[in-house]
């Protein structure tokens, strides 16, 4: 096993880099980017950094020659023969060659698009424009990199003991956590935390440790390369991006309301099994449900990813319920701010009722809470997401109107289209 606390007192980035490969990065992404290259190759999308956390000062704490030395190393890195080989053969979700051949030799010959960097208020104004393929493989990278060099700026002060202690500390941490989790019986539970993981080596060694105590009950890691070296499931769907490009590309009030079923149509005619799983919540799960069309209550289950939780999964069921499905043969996945706790509550108000699944992220591979002094380790929200298509701006409402992003012009156009009502605001802390 890796001595971790070893590898950061050496501090030689050249044997660390954050991101060490292209497939280090969510299973989701290169599902929709196949998607994406299938359906809108063409479309010019540009991507950009949001720091929600405004109270924490990125720019004052990186230094910016670090930060373009891992940016730059990124964009050196192809896919290797093996990354290839284990993309076009393996098994997920239990069908071969999920990958067709046309968007493999694309991928293969893939080399990131450059970026735009600078600074501002303390805060790194980090922007990629390209076409969608290619612009939105930087979405998880660019994220790792600067939490990442956020914990190392922090770690560079201290003592090779000090740091053997604080990661035996929170190693014991996460232990305590898993044989908190043990004890649920039917428990499917992932890693969902690449995005704003501690390091690559803390997610590797967060997994390890959850194949050891949780067993079968733990169903693999969104992250490929992870999956790769540990031979577990990749495991993963799609995002809000598509939604919310989709929209920024109608024309008319009633193609934007129609948009995001558009989406869910494309993706019905790549996938089948537990891929057909519905993310309801970028314009408002309420409404998106309310005007859903017949065919989707069909789909295997749902991703609950703001607001409440458990509220929302109510919500999935009376609507399955309502047209004639059986919920406790559909499956939730929950994977909104997951801790034990949340965990524990959710799956003993829903298991038997629908088949309970968790995403568990941020504090799964980021939880250095208490560790050290002044929680300068302390989890951040940091995102990095789809600012405009074609020219035109994105928007996001989500069930939490704290996650709300876009123009405050196009927020409030969206919110008349899609019917949205009063939301009851949710603090965002990862």
């Amino acid at each position: 096993m890796v001595d971790i606390a070893t590898r950061v007192w050496n501090h030689k980035w050249k044997i660390d880099p954050i991101v060490r490969s292209l497939i280090d990065t969510d299973f989701y992404k290169l599902l929709m980017c196949q998607s994406i290259y299938r359906n809108n190759p063409d479309t010019n999308v540009t991507f950009s950094l949001i720091n929600r956390s405004k109270n924490l000062r990125l720019a004052e704490l990186i230094d910016e020659g670090e930060l373009r030395e891992q940016l730059d190393h990124i964009r050196s890195l192809r896919l290797t023969r093996g990354e290839s080989t284990w993309l076009r053969g393996n098994t997920f979700y239990g069908k071969r060659q999920m990958f067709r051949s046309d968007f493999m030799e694309w991928f293969e010959n893939l080399r990131l698009p450059d970026y735009h960097l600078e600074k501002r208020d303390g805060q790194f104004e980090l922007t990629f424009e390209g076409s969608w393929p290619e612009v939105m493989m930087w979405e998880i990278p660019a994220l790792a990199v600067l939490m990442e060099l956020r914990g190392r700026a922090v770690l560079k002060g201290m003592a090779k003991f000090e740091l053997q202690v604080l990661y035996a500390r929170a190693m014991t941490k996460l232990w305590e956590k898993i044989e908190s989790l043990r004890k649920i019986e039917d428990l499917r539970i992932a890693d969902f935390g690449t995005r704003r993981r501690h390091s690559y080596l803390w997610q590797d060694w967060c997994v390890q440790a959850m194949l050891e105590g949780l067993g079968e009950k733990f169903i693999g890691t969104s992250n490929c390369a992870v999956a790769r070296e540990r031979d577990i499931e990749a495991i993963g769907t799609n995002a809000h991006e598509l939604p919310m490009v989709y929209c920024a590309l109608a024309d008319t009030d009633d193609q934007l309301a129609a948009a995001p079923y558009h989406v869910l149509s494309d993706w019905q005619e790549e996938h089948d099994g537990n891929l057909r799983v519905i993310l309801p919540d970028t314009y408002g799960t309420e409404g998106f449900l309310q005007n859903a069309p017949d065919w989707l209550a069909a789909w295997t289950g749902m991703r609950i990813d703001s607001g409440d939780l458990a509220a929302s999964a109510e919500m999935a069921i009376k609507w399955w319920q309502d047209r004639g499905e059986d919920p406790t043969q559909k499956l939730v996945i929950f994977s909104d701010g997951l801790d034990t706790d949340s965990i524990i509550d959710l799956h003993k108000k829903f298991s038997g009722r629908v088949k309970v699944s968790f995403g568990w992220g941020t504090n799964l591979t980021n939880d250095f809470r208490g560790l050290v002094p002044n929680q300068q380790l302390g989890a951040f929200s940091l995102v990095c997401k789809a600012v405009s298509a074609n020219g035109r701006p994105t928007v996001k409402l989500s069930d939490n109107p704290n996650k709300a992003m876009g123009p405050n012009s196009e927020i409030e156009r969206y919110k008349h289209i899609f019917k949205l009502g009063h939301q009851k605001p949710i603090q965002v802390l990862v």
